[in-house]
């Protein structure tokens, strides 16, 4: 392998999918029984948890987003921006799709089956707010899991490392607006100041603060070591707290999961609609560009995922703990890892038809081996 592709290629070693990511669907489901129990059992511990709130954003929300973006955050080389221009096909595929059609389809399939097809079915109180909450679900693009999926794709290390770094930048400026746009056609009244508030206390400061961590893990003697040794220690911290995250939010919405299981199925049907629709699109559309299959798997699957994370915290600020939206958000993540394990499967198994389109650079030619070289 080139020195460049061999660099990138051991950094992305570390986003190979453990078992508890593997089954993390399976955490998030237990999560959900043991929140429905002990919001069931001890509801009073529940309700202060969802008091501490300043300026509409609950405190232990806040510290436990933090725990869960800012160590996702730490591997993010904002340096890689750089790199951008060489892949410059699929990194216009991927924003195309990321930014100019996924916010909007998640908000039309929303409407369709939301607040169209499945009303019936659905306490007409939170018809709203399970489209807000699909709404915010898609308005940004996944910033961790992602290293997962294109390192299980065989995707190109430095394309994944360049287009997540561009994402995080956009999604700086672009995620308030495009929100409050998509809510407003919804007719869904938006709090700015609450919205802006949680664009930067998750996205802004945790953007800095995980840049400044990681320029100083770097700049000690042996600082490639240091900063995998630091993310192999917080990785975990980071899955916990999502997890915690969901105990709580579960402990408020116990009774009407109780009361309506079948709500969980139908807001799963526009999500699964979407990370097809997207995904596909954007590999569709780099094989027309003639964008090698190593750019092409990690630009449908980037266009695909989501940024739960962002979209938990942003919909408990917004609607409550006890709200529709926050419990769409709960539902991307219950059913992100399968769902994306089977696009990835899809990538990999039609690498021959991708590559039979005349002009499409092999995997050897777009990170070529020694022997190649």
């Amino acid at each position: 392998m080139s020195v460049q592709c061999e660099t990138v290629a051991k950094k992305s070693a570390a986003a190979k999918m453990d078992t508890f990511e593997r089954y993390l669907s399976i955490w998030v489901f237990l999560c959900i029984i043991i929140g429905i129990a002990l919001g069931h059992f001890f509801p009073a511990l529940f309700q202060t948890f969802g008091q501490l709130q300043v300026a509409q954003i609950n405190i232990p929300v806040a510290v436990l987003v933090w725990l869960m973006i800012i160590p996702m955050l730490v591997k993010i080389d904002l340096a890689a921006l750089k790199d951008v221009h060489k892949f410059w096909r699929g990194i216009s595929v991927t924003l195309f799709v990321n930014w100019g059609v996924k916010p909007f389809s998640m908000a039309l399939l929303a409407w369709l089956f939301i607040g169209y097809l499945f009303r019936d079915w659905l306490p007409e109180e939170q018809i709203d707010s399970y489209i807000a909450g699909l709404i915010l679900l898609a308005a940004a693009p996944c910033t961790a899991m992602v290293f997962v999926w294109s390192n299980l794709s065989r995707g190109e290390p430095h394309f994944t490392l360049s287009q997540v770094a561009l994402n995080d930048i956009i999604m700086v400026f672009a995620f308030a607006p495009i929100v409050a746009l998509l809510l407003g056609m919804s007719s869904i009244h938006i709090p700015w100041d609450t919205l802006l508030l949680s664009v930067l206390l998750y996205i802004v400061v945790p953007l800095f603060i995980a840049n400044l961590w990681r320029r100083w893990l770097l700049s000690a003697s042996d600082g490639e070591n240091k900063l995998q040794r630091t993310l192999d220690f917080i990785h975990p911290w980071s899955l916990l707290a999502l997890l915690a995250t969901l105990v709580l939010l579960f402990g408020f919405q116990g009774e009407q999961i109780i009361a309506q299981p079948l709500i969980i199925v139908l807001l799963s049907v526009p999500i699964l609609i979407q990370v097809f629709l997207n995904s596909g699109l954007a590999y569709l559309l780099n094989r027309a560009v003639k964008s090698p299959h190593c750019i092409a798997g990690p630009s449908a699957l980037i266009g695909a995922s989501n940024f739960f994370e962002l979209a938990v915290a942003t919909a408990i600020a917004l609607f409550g703990f006890e709200s529709g939206a926050a419990l769409a958000t709960v539902v991307g993540v219950l059913i992100e890892v399968p769902v994306m394990l089977i696009a990835v499967k899809v990538v990999n198994n039609t690498v021959g038809w991708y590559e039979s389109r005349g002009g499409i650079a092999s995997y050897q030619e777009c990170c070529p081996t020694e022997n190649d070289s």
